[in-house]
């Protein structure tokens, strides 16, 4: 039987700029960086990014799957983002459930979410509904 979700791992063909991207341009800070491989953690979840030999170039499905980062601020971080070059597609925007979402592609094209949940669901994962 499945217990919990352990992490993700992102592989790409091209680690240095996705590295560049998640650490200096996004702020993460690596819990293990190795030559073909970087991980994050937070508790028990990890991100990790990673070299594949049977990637390259940017994802031909970029909304298959979306990475969410909370964030305390998403008007902060969007502004400090925006101002480092990240192309938004999606701009801050509330949503139904009371928080707020804005979106942007990696390097690979694949999509990033950053998610500010609402006062009475911080802490929380992914909210239902």
């Amino acid at each position: 039987m499945i217990g919990h979700m352990n992490g993700v791992i992102v592989w790409t063909g091209n680690l240095p700029v996705l590295r560049k991207f998640y650490c200096e341009t996004l702020g993460l800070r690596p819990h293990s960086d190795r030559p073909h491989f970087v991980s994050f953690k937070w508790g028990g979840l990890r991100f990790s990014i990673g070299s594949h030999d049977a990637v390259s170039g940017q994802t031909r499905e970029p909304y298959r799957i979306m990475v969410n980062f909370d964030v305390d601020d998403i008007h902060a971080v969007h502004q400090r983002l925006a101002g480092e070059g990240v192309e938004f597609i999606r701009q801050p925007e509330r949503e139904h459930w009371g928080g707020w979402v804005a979106s942007f592609e990696d390097p690979d094209g694949n999509i990033v979410q950053l998610l500010e949940q609402p006062p009475e669901r911080r802490g929380e994962s992914i909210p239902e509904g």
